[in-house]
């Protein structure tokens, strides 16, 4: 896995070994990225169940402001850590080892582009949209990568879906923050 673009461009990213962790395929990621490509350059960016950290390295890489990274795995916090130092990207972070639902329950900050892609079919990232809609910005993006066969609710609470993206088993859906 490596950084696509931006100031780390072509930095190796490490994961996590096993099956603990499902790192985004470049394909993925290219595409998440061309269609948020104009919002990151001094947004604050929040990587959700961050796994290796790759969305919001992405992300920093291509001139994010700030990005908080957040995974209830120590060992996915570390992996983060590391990959941040590796991309010097580490002063420009905030990495929490704590799980989401948590950390939301308390978060203050207001997020610009949220990245959300939490285990597949544990029944999760409606509960989490929700949450997570509190802390997004006016007007502020939140991708969230699921299994295929999830459909979000129609109404969650000040989020618009703009756009369904699939990926083979794989979709990512883009809200808005109204």
């Amino acid at each position: 896995m490596r950084v696509i673009s931006g100031t780390a461009r072509g930095s190796r990213l490490e994961t996590l070994d096993g099956l603990s962790t499902r790192p985004t395929i470049d394909r993925v990621k290219e595409g998440i990225f061309s269609s948020v490509q104009f919002l990151i350059p001094g947004a604050k960016v929040l990587d959700l169940f961050a796994g290796s950290g790759q969305m919001g390295i992405e992300s920093l890489s291509r001139g994010a402001l700030s990005c908080t990274f957040v995974d209830s795995n120590p060992r996915a916090a570390d992996i983060v850590k590391k990959n941040l130092k590796t991309c010097n990207l580490f002063d420009k972070s905030r990495v929490v080892n704590m799980p989401a639902q948590e950390f939301l329950s308390f978060a203050k900050d207001s997020f610009d582009l949220v990245f959300l892609d939490p285990p597949y079919n544990m029944g999760i990232l409606d509960e989490i949209l929700e949450k997570v809609s509190a802390i997004t910005a006016s007007g502020g993006i939140i991708m969230a990568e699921s299994e295929l066969e999830w459909q979000p609710k129609d109404n969650i609470p000040g989020l618009v879906q703009v756009k369904r993206f699939k990926y083979g088993k794989v979709a990512v859906t883009k809200f808005i923050k109204e």
